[in-house]
C-alpha cells in the first residue's frame, strides 16, 4: 500500500480492475441491489484507500452510466436525472471516505479495523445514504415520476431502495473492505 502521493500505471490499472470488477458485478443487478451495491460500494472504497480519491471519483462518475447500459431499472429509464444524483452519492462515499476513515486506514496497519474505523465506516455509509435519501428518495421520485405512472405504486419500495438499502449495502460494502484490507496489509507486514 504505496502512501505517496503519485499518480502513475499503478494507479490506473488498479482503477481500471476495480471497474471491471463493477462492471462484472452489475450484470447482477436485476437479482439483487445486495449483490451490486455492496461490490460496488467495495470498490469505490478501495480505490480511495490504494489509488486516491481523483480515481474513486472516476468508478462514482462511470459506474450509473455502465449499469444503465448494462441493465437499466424502469425507473432509471423514466428519470434519467438519477444517474446524476447516483454518481453524486457514490462521490458522497468516496469523499467521506478520503477525510474521515483513509488515515486511519492508511497508519493503521493489522489494527486498520479497530471500533473507531467502524464507527467512521458507519459515518461514511449512513452519509450516502442520507443524500440519496434526501435528494432521490424525497425529492427526484416523488417529484418526477407522474401521478399516473405504473411506479408511483411502487414508490415506497423504491424511495427505500435509494435510502436505508443504500446506506445498507455500503456497510456491507465497508464489512468487505474490512476483511480485504486486512488481507492486503498482513501481505505488506
Amino acid at each position: 500500500m504505496n502512501t505517496k502521493k503519485s499518480f502513475g500505471t499503478r494507479e490506473i490499472v488498479t482503477t481500471a480492475v476495480l471497474l471491471a470488477i463493477c462492471i462484472v458485478s452489475q450484470i447482477f443487478k436485476n437479482l439483487s441491489v445486495f449483490i451490486t451495491g455492496p461490490v460496488i460500494n467495495t470498490c469505490i472504497v478501495l480505490a480511495v484507500l490504494i489509488c486516491g480519491l481523483p480515481c474513486a471519483l472516476i468508478l462514482c462518475v462511470i459506474t450509473p452510466v455502465t449499469a444503465f447500459f448494462i441493465a437499466a431499472s424502469p425507473v432509471m429509464n423514466l428519470v434519467p436525472g438519477i444517474i446524476p444524483l447516483i454518481m453524486l452519492g457514490n462521490a458522497v462515499l468516496a469523499v467521506t471516505v478520503h477525510f474521515l476513515l483513509k488515515k486511519d486506514m492508511i497508519a493503521g496497519g493489522r489494527k486498520a479495523g479497530g471500533i473507531k474505523s467502524y464507527l467512521k465506516a458507519v459515518l461514511c455509509a449512513l452519509a450516502k445514504g442520507a443524500f440519496m435519501g434526501l435528494t432521490i428518495a424525497l425529492w427526484l421520485l416523488p417529484t418526477f415520476i407522474p401521478a399516473d405512472h405504473k411506479l408511483r405504486n411502487m414508490m415506497p419500495k423504491l424511495q427505500m431502495t435509494f435510502s436505508v438499502i443504500q446506506f445498507a449495502t455500503a456497510c456491507i460494502g465497508f464489512a468487505y473492505v474490512f476483511i480485504i484490507w486486512a488481507a492486503l496489509r498482513h501481505d505488506k507486514l
